[in-house]
């Protein structure tokens, strides 16, 4: 029977920015072949098959996943076995690439120390 399944994102982080692509990849640790996967999001089925390619993910995209790997034994298959993998929530931001929060932060919070100092050496230099 199958046992052990995991959910598992690429890239391997449980927070990503809208825009990004997104895979989540089903596995089991242990399964006689034929193994399926169905994956669910927010406990409804979205998928089948080992791979789930998001694409570029915005927040609609926010949620549980899990998997169910499935396979069948005995000769003519009557026997079910179904694990179910741990949950994976990842947290999408609205963000997209160049506005990634404290890099955006930092690159205005530079901008207006150089626009200070300018402005201090030109007052400076005009009372001297």
């Amino acid at each position: 029977p199958v046992a052990n399944a995991t959910i598992t994102p690429s890239p391997l982080s449980h927070q990503v920015c809208g825009g990004d692509p997104v895979a989540l990849r089903c596995s089991v640790q242990v399964g006689s072949a034929p193994v399926t996967f169905t994956r669910l999001h927010d406990s409804r089925e979205v998928a089948r098959g080992p791979l789930l390619g998001l694409g570029d993910i915005d927040v609609g995209h926010s949620g549980i996943y899990q998997c169910v790997a499935t396979n069948r034994l005995g000769h003519d298959g009557h026997h079910v076995f179904q694990a179910l993998s741990p949950k994976l929530a990842p947290e999408v931001t609205p963000q997209g690439h160049w506005n990634r929060g404290g890099v955006t932060r930092g690159v205005i919070g530079s901008l207006l120390f150089l626009v200070l100092l300018v402005a201090v050496i030109v007052t400076w230099h005009h009372w001297h």
